[in-house]
């Protein structure tokens, strides 16, 4: 267990979470009003007045220190240390983007660090083949954060600059956000190798990997289809009936308009069964599409079962 003094536990308690995470985490902040926000990964958190609190589980605080522990599921001490032990983040240059609404951001992606090898095992203990990983770090698609060592994916326009940035834990916390500035239509993408037809589409950064390293063991050329990850998937608003294709998916088949056909690797739960039927169903008479069901909760999972089965069977 972690050791923290009385001095550092004194510390940690006096900072509120707004200036924590304007301090560590300004990628998390969403300024709902003039004088509240909330969070990225979760937008029912609100923070205000010195207090924050979390309308859909009910629970709330005044400090850094309850959210760390209440919301990111941290010991006491992982907490403490996590506020006291670290520098401040300071983010590195980066493109302005522009939002769906035409409004004017910045991208901030993290400050990277010095090598990858956490994201690396990380992302090879989820079933990753080394040569998708290499290929993701050599292209600047992927790179290890500084602060907090959480893996970057990164998405770029058609002109190579950087746009999007899904960041993803490598610890047990499952820690999931974007990027502050993240224009969601330039989502983490690998473009095929000349003039594809084909686009593959999933719900996640690790699900494309997935589908990649899949078809690498199957001796099959994954870098002759364009590959696209939504960067998550959401439903309609509460009482309201209008779907939408994901800005993501939109923008992607704009820019390739030689796209004629779509493989969803959506997950197999009842919102990626649903997101895959609303695709369907609003594409579906300008595109051939096929809907494969990962076998398993989703595409890593698929990865994960294969290698325990193939493993299994080689003792």
């Amino acid at each position: 267990m972690s050791y923290v003094s009385k001095e550092q536990i004194e510390r940690a308690k006096q900072l509120d979470l707004l200036t924590y995470l304007q301090c560590f985490e300004p990628y998390e902040l969403v300024r709902c009003s003039r004088n509240a926000y909330s969070t990225r990964s979760h937008d029912s958190l609100k923070i205000s007045n010195g207090k924050w609190f979390w309308w859909s589980r009910g629970i709330g605080g005044r400090s850094a220190l309850d959210y760390l522990i209440k919301v990111r599921g941290m010991s006491f001490p992982d907490a403490v240390l996590q506020i006291d032990g670290n520098p401040p983040v300071h983010m590195a240059p980066a493109t302005p983007a522009i939002q769906q609404d035409g409004s004017n951001a910045r991208l901030e992606l993290p400050e990277p660090y010095e090598n990858s090898n956490r994201v690396i095992a990380y992302l090879r203990k989820r079933g990753i083949s080394r040569d998708v990983i290499e290929f993701c770090l050599d292209s600047g698609r992927l790179y290890e954060s500084r602060m907090y060592h959480n893996a970057v994916f990164v998405g770029f326009d058609l002109k190579g600059s950087p746009r999007y940035a899904a960041i993803r834990g490598t610890t047990k916390t499952r820690y999931r956000s974007e990027a502050s500035g993240s224009d969601k239509r330039y989502s983490f993408s690998i473009p095929a190798i000349g003039n594809s037809s084909e686009l593959h589409v999933f719900e996640s950064s690790i699900d494309l990997l997935s589908y990649c390293t899949l078809a690498s063991i199957f001796e099959k050329d994954w870098r002759l289809s364009h590959q696209l990850s939504l960067g998550g998937i959401y439903g309609p608003k509460e009482n309201t009936y209008e779907d939408t294709t994901p800005a993501a998916l939109t923008h992607y088949l704009q820019s390739y308009p030689k796209v004629n056909r779509l493989v969803l690797h959506l997950d197999n739960n009842d919102p990626g069964r649903s997101a895959a039927n609303m695709i369907i169903r609003l594409l579906g008479t300008a595109y051939a599409i096929s809907d494969e069901l990962p076998k398993g909760e989703d595409v890593n999972d698929e990865l994960v079962a294969y290698r325990k089965h193939r493993s299994e069977l080689t003792r």
